[in-house]
């Protein structure tokens, strides 16, 4: 294995940025307007929508190992994980848009439907995601470095989620004429899908275009795919960040994927004018969404001082604790109590956008710490856990929320009884709060500290330049 030239641009940086922006955009959409969709504009039922997610996304977060195995024995001019990028990305928003798109069938056929685009797309998502979060690990082979990236990744990332939640209820408004029948709607819904659909397919291209790979294998992958999984399982700190990175999803996906329904059964925010800025109207869960991922960012910027400081480990189980209190705190907030409603998302979300760059950072420092031990680099199989682990997180917190919707007796568009209003309070209070105290349940046990680190690297340098004069 050799290392290529090290320097690395503003613009490159940049560019691998863009490719969590576009990545990120539908991720979100995903996150908090999908399930609301299903069930109030689509037409499904709460506990159907949950369990469809449950099986689509179990399954799907099995094929990321398979596009990790595949990433890694990629051999082109371009690298190993930018040719998914570039050959990818234009299927990745066609896909991401028929998924938003209500068709003319009966209610079985779309519910097969339902099942068709979002299977697909998942398994799109994964099949540029895994190679995108790969190429972190074979940018720079430094710690530091990667914490540069994995900052530039997480903030754009977050900048693309803030734009695309401040603007896709505009967009809606914008094509369905605001107030119009539910078909009306349905249009809005896609044309809006559509428009973020063409903005992420550019940034993904521009992603491929502006980066490179510079960590390269002087020989060709020599080890077999059972020893690849053999490595993986036997790799200890694989699995605490798997099982904090599933528990973070969790606390995630719940708050997000319900914030819709807290909005429009809870605060009633139909009742209370929409925010005009810049002559555009906004809705107040609109606002609040957007608010969260402009903290996402500070939360990120914050994150590569504060754990050079004092460490990742620490730093995460801080800002996951911190969440706990704050998600807690929030279920004794009326609805009329929207200044606290708002300050507490900022610093939840402060705390939430801290923690994914440390885990994207962390994955890379496994990838070096098995690659000492067992001398062989699968870097697409060990990112593609990272992307498992989103998966699997989001599976586990969006079929619950579907199901204990149906369990408290939710049902779209009516009136809800307070036992539905009580499980929609939950569903951003306690329940998050348990994926948080999860979370720092697992990472306590992370054994890789900064110390141990530069043993590691120190190691694999000298090994690698030993492997290359044999060469």
């Amino acid at each position: 294995m050799r290392i290529e030239n090290e320097k690395i641009s503003l613009r490159e940086k940049i560019g691998y940025g863009l490719g969590d922006a576009a990545s990120s955009m539908f991720w979100k959409l995903f996150g908090m307007y999908l399930m609301f969709f299903y069930t109030d504009i689509f037409g499904m039922e709460a506990k159907a929508v949950g369990t469809m997610f449950l099986i689509t996304r179990v399954w799907d977060s099995l094929f990321d190992p398979i596009i990790g195995v595949l990433a890694d024995r990629t051999r082109s001019r371009w690298g190993k994980f930018r040719p998914f990028i570039l050959y990818v990305a234009i299927p990745f928003g066609l896909i991401g848009a028929a998924t938003f798109y209500t068709p003319d069938f009966s209610h079985t056929g779309k519910i097969i439907y339902a099942y068709l685009t979002y299977s697909l797309m998942m398994m799109v998502y994964s099949a540029i995601n895994v190679p995108y979060a790969s190429l972190l690990g074979v940018m720079s082979p430094f710690p530091k470095v990667r914490n540069v990236l994995a900052t530039f990744r997480m903030t754009f990332a977050y900048i693309g989620s803030f734009v695309t939640l401040l603007l896709f209820n505009p967009l809606i408004d914008f094509f369905s004429k605001a107030g119009a029948d539910l078909t009306s709607l349905q249009h809005g819904w896609f044309m809006a899908a559509l428009v973020i659909a063409a903005f992420s397919t550019i940034l993904f291209l521009l992603c491929f275009y502006w980066t490179k790979e510079r960590v390269v294998e002087v020989t060709a992958h020599h080890s077999t795919l059972k020893q690849d999984i053999g490595d993986l399982l036997k790799n200890g700190p694989w699995w605490i960040l798997l099982g904090a990175g599933v528990a973070a999803l969790v606390f995630n996906s719940i708050r997000d994927g319900a914030t819709l329904y807290y909005f429009k059964y809870y605060v009633e925010e139909h009742q209370i004018d929409r925010i005009m800025i810049f002559e555009v109207p906004f809705i107040l869960s609109g606002l609040y969404l957007a608010l969260g991922q402009a903290a996402n960012i500070l939360g990120v910027v914050l994150a590569a001082p504060v754990s050079n400081r004092i460490g990742k480990k620490s730093t995460y189980m801080i800002a996951m604790l911190i969440a706990t209190v704050g998600s807690i705190a929030f279920y004794w907030l009326g609805k009329e109590d929207l200044i606290l409603i708002f300050s507490l998302q900022v610093l939840i979300s402060i705390c939430a956008g801290s923690v994914f760059p440390l885990l994207w950072s962390m994955y890379a420092d496994c990838a070096d710490y098995s690659e000492l031990r067992t001398g062989n680099r699968a870097t697409g199989l060990i990112f593609s856990s990272s992307s498992m682990s989103q998966k699997l997180g989001w599976a586990f917190g969006t079929a619950l929320t579907g199901w204990l919707l149906a369990y408290y007796g939710f049902q779209a568009n009516q009136q809800q009884s307070d036992e539905a209003l009580h499980g929609i309070r939950m569903f951003l209070s306690f329940f998050p709060a348990i994926g948080t105290v999860l979370s720092v349940l697992f990472i306590s046990f992370y054994p890789l500290s900064e110390k141990r680190m530069d043993l590691i690297l120190n190691d694999l340098k000298n090994k690698r330049e030993a492997d290359f004069e044999k060469k």
